[in-house]
């Protein structure tokens, strides 16, 4: 399979939606001009959404040194509600995804990282978005105030002691609040990574 073409059907101030075209291959045959479908196979369409002015996007999970971990409380037009979710922004145009999550930690959080690991990278939602997440780790943190935000953003912070993570969760949850996916996955995630870190310093 393979895309041969995109589209812009729409465009708006922040998101695109982009019409793909890409060759379905139901039998390999040999032959064929370049970009155009063999015998067997099928030209499909797909829709999808792309992000404007920017390289992607960061998502980071920060660990404080009392064990705790940071994170926030963000109303979400998209459900008409909150959702708790990890630090996350996006990549501004020229600048290297470790540069923009240090970045995206203290507007957010008010923290600033002293030290930032990668942890790991890929696809969001690749059934309707083109969008790639780098997830990084962020630890030895110190308070600065909280950065400059867009005009939109309205998040509240909010620290939780890893021992109590999952009861916290499960009241946040009760309170009508939505929990982000990635929160479960990527904090013990980036915990064992931490964890097996450590061990490789003994």
């Amino acid at each position: 399979m393979k895309v041969v073409n995109r589209k812009t059907l729409w465009e708006g101030s922040y998101l695109r939606s982009v019409l793909v075209e890409y060759i379905d291959e139901r039998d390999h045959t040999a032959g064929s001009e370049a970009g155009q479908p063999e015998d067997g196979q099928k030209v499909r369409n797909w829709e999808t959404i792309e992000r404007i002015g920017c390289s992607g996007v960061v998502v980071i999970v920060p660990f404080t040194d009392n064990e705790e971990v940071i994170l926030i409380r963000q109303y979400r037009p998209p459900v008409d509600g909150y959702v708790i979710e990890l630090p996350a922004g996006l990549i501004d145009i020229g600048e290297t995804p470790e540069a923009s999550a240090r970045r995206e930690l203290i507007e957010e959080t008010g923290y600033a990282a002293g030290k930032m690991d990668f942890l790991i990278s890929g696809p969001a939602s690749s059934g309707s978005s083109s969008e790639i997440l780098d997830v990084f780790v962020a630890s030895g943190m110190s308070f600065v105030g909280i950065g400059k935000r867009d005009e939109a953003e309205n998040m509240e912070p909010i620290r939780i002691p890893m021992k109590d993570l999952d009861s916290e969760i499960a009241r946040l949850e009760q309170e009508g609040n939505y929990i982000d996916l990635k929160v479960h996955g990527m904090i013990r995630l980036a915990k064992d990574f931490l964890n097996k870190q450590s061990a490789r310093d003994l």
